[in-house]
Formats: structure tokens, sequence, C-alpha cells
């Protein structure tokens, strides 16, 4: 279990009376992450408690929660971010979760009356106004001494899933899409790229993005590249793939990652134009930054640009890697204080 740690917007005094005090969790398919949110009137939020779970130790998502609030009161609300599908009950189901999350019982256990769900990547895209601070290498695009063209911002991310959600600042308050970009057709004119997918293809029939970008696809990807070379796979989890691919003399999972990078960089710049991200695109997926000297290096950029006529838009596009860590709280908070009024 991760140790508990602080940090804050703006620093605040414990003098000063809170006007909201919540709880923001961003649950994922590993960790949850919670932190807890206070805000004094006329004052910035504040991250005042900040935790990370794993989700394998905890026989559900209250459990967790009534552990992190074990030292904390006068909670107002609980926003959960979270992939997955709702249910007519209210209770949400993922692939990726060991458990269900219900609302309804979350709220019970806790005694809170308000407990609200955003899709996960939709909470992380709350968080753009942040995520510059977060930046942590530019893969293309004008660098920061340029003037940035103003248009919305993609947020997409290669974890368990593939989520891609965009920001748009329309004043009062920004609206964010969520999307499904994750369940779009895989495709690829190159030919290695397009012999790997005729492997993936053998046992279905639809082969979405995230069946190949994604951590679990980084796996279904290693083992086509194996099968193509006539190899028997060594790696049997993604992260030993990458580690393989980084610090191993390991040419097949290297090549796995060569061509991850590459169908990654022309499935963004895919997303770039069909949704209009003039403002930039930010890559936050949960293990991109432990790849992101190799990701910068490799056919990422040149991709993302190759779209015919259209290279020159996506040069005036900034695409930054940035650390996810806690930008799922940190967007979950966001969309609560935008939306707190109308819940109430």
């Amino acid at each position: 279990m991760a140790a508990t740690s602080r940090s804050a917007y703006a620093s605040a005094s414990p003098d000063v009376p809170v006007a909201i005090s919540f709880i923001a969790a961003d649950v994922g398919g590993t960790h949850v992450r919670v932190g807890h949110m206070l805000q004094a009137r006329d004052a910035a939020i504040e991250l005042s408690h900040y935790r990370t779970y794993r989700c394998a130790e905890y026989a559900s998502l209250q459990a967790i929660l009534e552990d992190f609030l074990q030292q904390r009161r006068g909670v107002d609300a609980v926003v959960i971010a979270s992939a997955g599908v709702a249910l007519d009950d209210g209770s949400f189901i993922s692939n990726n979760l060991p458990w269900t999350i219900s609302p309804s019982r979350i709220g019970a256990a806790l005694a809170v009356r308000n407990v609200h769900l955003v899709n996960d990547f939709e909470a992380v895209a709350y968080a753009a106004p942040q995520m510059e601070q977060r930046a942590v290498l530019q893969l293309s695009g004008p660098t920061p001494r340029h003037a940035r063209a103003n248009g919305p911002i993609l947020v997409v991310g290669p974890g368990t899933g593939l989520g891609a959600a965009l920001w748009i600042d329309a004043k009062p308050r920004a609206i964010v899409l969520a999307t499904e970009a994750g369940q779009v057709a895989l495709a690829s004119t190159h030919p290695r790229e397009y012999a790997v997918l005729q492997c993936l293809l053998r046992d279905r029939h639809y082969l979405p993005l995230e069946h190949v970008l994604s951590g679990p696809g980084l796996r279904h990807l290693y083992d086509a590249v194996c099968e193509l070379h006539g190899a028997t796979p060594r790696h049997r989890l993604p992260a030993a793939v990458t580690h393989a691919a980084l610090h191993e003399d390991d040419a097949l999972a290297r090549e796995c990652l060569e061509i991850f990078c590459g169908l990654l960089g022309s499935a963004v710049g895919d997303m770039a134009l069909a949704y209009g991200a003039a403002g930039g695109i930010y890559l936050a997926g949960g293990f991109l930054p432990t790849i992101g000297q190799f990701l910068a290096g490799s056919a990422f950029a040149e991709r993302f640009l190759d779209k015919g006529n259209m290279r020159a838009v996506l040069e005036r596009i900034p695409v930054k890697l940035v650390e996810h860590g806690q930008l799922g709280v940190l967007g979950a908070a966001n969309w609560y204080l935008q939306h707190h009024t109308d819940l109430s």
C-alpha cells in the first residue's frame, strides 16, 4: 500500500471555515487513488490528504473509502471516477475491476447522502487546466515559447484500457466530452503491422484500438510478434515486456514496443483530426511515463503527423506526455466543483 502524501493547489489556513469538504476517488483496474478535498469560501480547492490503495487488497470500494475516512469527518459528498457500465439499479460494473461499485451501498456505509459517479477519463480531462505543470516530455508540435492556438484539448490514456476525452473551454464553465475512442477499429497500411493485425484477428472479427493500445494490449501485441517470428513468448506481463524492451537485449520485446508506439501515434493523429484538438494533446496513460524516452525516439511523432495534406495542421498541435498521478482525483474534484450546485 502506498504511503500517504499531501499536496495542494493553494495553501489554506486551518482557521478559515471550510465551505466544501468532499472525497474524490480515481478507481483504476489496479489502484484506487483517494483524495480529501477542502475549499474555504472564495479560496482555491485544496487536496488536504491523498492515498493510493491496491484494489486486490480490499473486498470492495466502500472498504477502501471507510479506511480512508477513519481520521476524517464532516464529508459532504463522494465523487468516484471509474470506467464501467451503469446498471439499472445505479451500480457500476467494469471488466477491469474485482468488484461492483454501488453508490447506494457506499453512501450507506459512509453515512454520506451524495455519492456521484463520473467516467474515469472524463474526470482526467477535467484536470486539463492542471496538466501543463505536470508535463514531463513534449513529443510533437510547437514549444511553449510559441503561441498556442486556442481550441479543444484532447486527453488520451493507454492504461488498463484506452481512454480519450475532449476538454472545451466554453465560458463560463468548461465542457468535457467523454468518448469511446478505444472501441474504434484499429487499422494499418504498414506491412509489418498489417501482419500483426492479421494474427490478432484470427480469433476475433473486430479489433478495437484498446485491444492493442493499452497495458493488456501490449501483451496481445507481444504474443502476435512472437508468433510471426515463430518464437515462444518469454514474458507474461506487460511490465515485463516493457522492461525487456528497455533494459534487456530482447529484440522481440523491442519490436513490440516500436509497433505499439507507431500505432499509438497514428491513432492519436486520427483523434486530433476527428475531434479538432487544436488546443493540444496530453498523453496521460498509466505506463507511458515508463517508456517516455523510448516513445520520444520512436516513430510516434512521424506517424502522428503522417496524415497527408493535414500534416501542416497537426504540426501546430503540441503533444505532451504527463504523469497521470493525481490527475484522476483532481479531475473528479473539478467535475464535482463545477456540478455540485446542480447536484445539491
